[in-house]
């Protein structure tokens, strides 16, 4: 075991060998008397070069790509699956259905073991785990023995998924941030609509093992680059330093600690933690219909890979692999959808630099915006779909618009989750996670079945008219989303602003002029993996509160000399 950590250590991508590290004769430490990176520090991951942050971003992201693309890389062979195991199509479906269901385990199973072991291990084990278990998919000698790796190869892979924004909020500052993060959630959905692209042209000449066997390839090419990631969550690396000081017997240092290793920390604590908060902060009214719409929004992405084929091979005759081609337009409206965010993001911050005070309702345009073209695009999209002798390329174009309006939805409640809940942003964003990707497991079950009952415009239609309804929940928010707020329990009320260094500050609705500042939690994530368990949330808290008291404190000082 000592000689593979070793091994691991040399292959990473960390600007340093830890056992070259030289311990000072004077170890730095903080005011509380606790390890803690020193300005400029090499060991702390966002002195590190942008060059190897986004090396690391983009190992990360591969990893992202993996999981993603794995939950829909079946859907286009449902025929060559039904065929072999004397089952439905439908009932094929679960082979989506239960990957999605694997994919809730994440939040709740792997992110709290990230904040106990270090992110890099738990990327370790978890993803030689996935593809231990698509091979048992890839030679499945049964139809159970398949739904059953299904679920595994979900629930093990879903770790790059609610570990991989805390990786990103490891490397990099709250400005910088934005692109990493806008690059994730683009692959995020980008992942998914490539899958039945791929498996679509394997099902013409192929059958459905084939999809596993490129899941394999892809995997094993990812296998590399993953054991070149370092880790990076401060707190882990500050243990690992308190041990390095102990073991080298400093004088006067002998039982120097960690943060972490001072704190009632405890696996148990930080599952008590992961397992009853977000579910608390679930029916708060703002969390509820964040949630209600998201799943929508989720679900649709998964009925996509149920609706394309049923426009482009079913209405139009055409084979599995061309019929497929026109998901690429999601994939292109996606990003569109990125850039579009990324652009906002940017405006932002001009207003920032202006000194205007930005509230949470602000970040509801874009929603406002995807809103509005959601049930438009779906509308355009089924009724030119509905005709053969409309051209393909007619509902194609909708689907790009459609994606980006449906990636605009997703980006901005999730800007807006973070914003409003601050301290309990990871809680929210991980129920958030966990209700969508559960609806979205059963798109693929009813799909087929709509839309022979209401044929293409008619179940385009159903579903255009709950986008309209759902539309009213962003613009409600804008307008009394802060009376909400003031009367929740967990979001935090009053405006608050973004200074020119990315941090948020609470505005004048909590104290005048106010500089108190608290880091964003990873915004655009599929969950947040910054929770500490037992507890930080709280300590974020309990520390603002202390620099609220210390401002007023300040400026009473002042008046008095004044």
């Amino acid at each position: 075991m000592t000689q593979l950590r070793r091994i691991f250590s040399r292959a990473t991508a960390k600007p340093y060998r830890t056992g070259d590290l030289e311990l000072a004769e004077r170890p730095y430490l903080n005011a509380e008397g606790l390890v803690d990176f020193q300005p400029g520090d090499i060991e702390n991951p966002h002195n590190w070069s942008k060059a190897r942050r986004w090396y690391i971003t983009l190992c990360t992201v591969l990893l992202v790509i993996n999981a993603s693309y794995a939950a829909s890389s079946v859907s286009a062979c449902f025929g060559s699956v039904s065929r072999e195991f004397a089952v439905s199509e439908v009932v094929a479906g679960l082979t989506i259905t239960l990957f999605l269901l694997g994919y809730c385990a994440g939040p709740l199973v792997f992110a709290p073991l990230s904040e106990f072991y270090g992110r890099r291990w738990i990327f370790y084990v978890t993803f030689l785990i996935y593809l231990a278990f698509n091979l048992l998919c890839a030679f499945a000698p049964n139809f159970g023995s398949l739904l059953a790796g299904r679920f595994l190869t979900g629930a093990f892979v879903s770790a790059p998924l609610s570990n991989g924004p805390g990786v990103l909020v490891d490397l990099w500052g709250p400005v910088e941030r934005g692109n990493a993060m806008t690059v994730y959630s683009v692959m995020v959905w980008i992942g998914p609509a490539l899958g039945p692209v791929v498996g679509g042209f394997l099902e013409l000449t192929e059958d459905w093992r084939w999809s596993f066997y490129v899941l394999l390839w892809l995997g094993a090419a990812s296998v590399p680059f993953m054991f070149t990631m370092p880790e990076t969550f401060g707190p882990v690396l500050l243990m690992y330093r308190a041990r390095r000081i102990r073991k080298a017997a400093i004088e006067g240092f002998e039982d120097v600690r960690a943060p972490v290793e001072v704190s009632d920390r405890s696996l148990i604590g930080i599952y008590k933690v992961a397992l009853t908060r977000p579910w608390i902060i679930l029916f708060d009214p703002i969390s509820l219909l964040c949630a209600v719409y998201m799943s929508f929004v989720y679900t649709l992405l998964f009925m996509l890979f149920s609706i394309y084929p049923i426009v482009f091979q079913g209405s139009r005759g055409w084979n599995s692999g061309v019929g497929e081609l026109p998901l690429i337009g999601t994939t292109i409206g996606a990003i569109l959808g990125g850039v579009i965010a990324f652009f906002d993001s940017r405006r932002k911050a001009e207003k920032v630099k202006m000194g205007i005070a930005i509230k949470p309702e602000d970040r509801l345009t874009l929603a406002m915006i995807g809103g509005v073209g959601f049930p438009v695009s779906i509308f355009w999209f089924s009724w030119t779909a509905e005709y053969d002798w409309i051209h393909w390329m007619v509902p194609t174009v909708a689907g790009v618009f459609l994606a980006a309006s449906l990636m605009l939805i997703f980006v901005s409640f999730i800007n807006y989750l973070v914003d409003s809940y601050l301290m309990y942003a990871a809680s929210a964003i991980a129920a958030n996670t966990i209700v969508r990707s559960a609806c979205a497991a059963a798109g693929p079950l009813f799909t087929g079945y709509m839309y022979a009952a209401l044929g293409i415009g008619g179940g385009g239609s159903l579903l255009g008219g709950i986008a309209t309804l759902l539309a009213v929940i962003p613009f409600a928010f804008y307008k009394y989303g802060e009376r909400i707020r003031a009367k929740s329990k967990f979001a935090v009320a009053g405006m608050r602003k973004v200074t020119n260094d990315g941090e948020v500050q609470i505005s004048e609705a909590v104290v005048e002029s106010s500089t108190v500042q608290a880091e964003i939690p990873p915004q655009m994530s599929e969950t947040s993996s910054t929770m500490d368990g037992q507890g930080q949330e709280s300590r974020e808290e309990k520390r603002d509160d202390n620099q609220i008291d210390d401002i007023h404190t300040t400026r009473e000082e002042q008046k008095q000399e004044d």
